[in-house]
């Protein structure tokens, strides 16, 4: 800041003591040591505080950015779950739409919890025997064969699934 060199403090200690005089010089350079103690906590204080301040000016511009990003991504999630929910719908509209072209009687279908027979119980038919049509799926399934309905293929069935043996409690 500023440039002294000893020479120039020899000539400013003279001309301290020619003034101030041999008696108050002493207590005249304690107090001036002080008061630059003084300035010097001062300044520093003060850069410490524009320092704070710099810092946390870089913190709001942080949260600011960190909250903009947390709104894009929440729309972008938002949007992707319209879109899961619109194809949802889309295919349970289908779904319902193929539903009364293709009516399944309910002695047919298995309940939720029924176990399908086993192939040794029910009589084997050839592949060959069975009529094949394209557009739509057999109307009668073979006998004792479970057709699932789309509700239930789904998930869309309406009773509550439980896992066996789940209401035991072990000892």
């Amino acid at each position: 800041m500023f440039d002294f060199g000893f020479s120039e403090l020899v000539v400013i200690g003279v001309v301290m003591l020619i003034v101030v005089g041999p008696e108050r010089l002493p207590k005249v350079a304690r107090t001036a040591g002080h008061l630059l103690g003084r300035v010097q906590r001062y300044v520093s204080d003060v850069k410490s505080d524009i320092q704070r301040e710099m810092q946390l000016e870089e913190l709001k511009k942080l949260q600011e950015q960190v909250r903009h990003q947390a709104q894009e991504l929440e729309a972008s999630v938002r949007t992707g779950v319209a879109g899961v929910e619109s194809g949802i719908g889309e295919t349970v509209s289908e779904v319902r739409s193929i539903l009364p072209e293709s009516p399944v009687s309910a002695s047919t279908v298995a309940p939720a919890g029924a176990v399908a027979p086993s192939p040794a119980a029910t009589p084997a038919t050839s592949p060959a025997a069975a009529p094949v049509s394209v557009g739509n799926p057999p109307a009668t399934p073979a006998a004792g064969v479970a057709v699932p309905t789309p509700q239930l293929e789904l998930g869309l069935d309406s009773v509550p699934r439980t896992v066996a043996g789940a209401d035991k409690v072990k000892a």
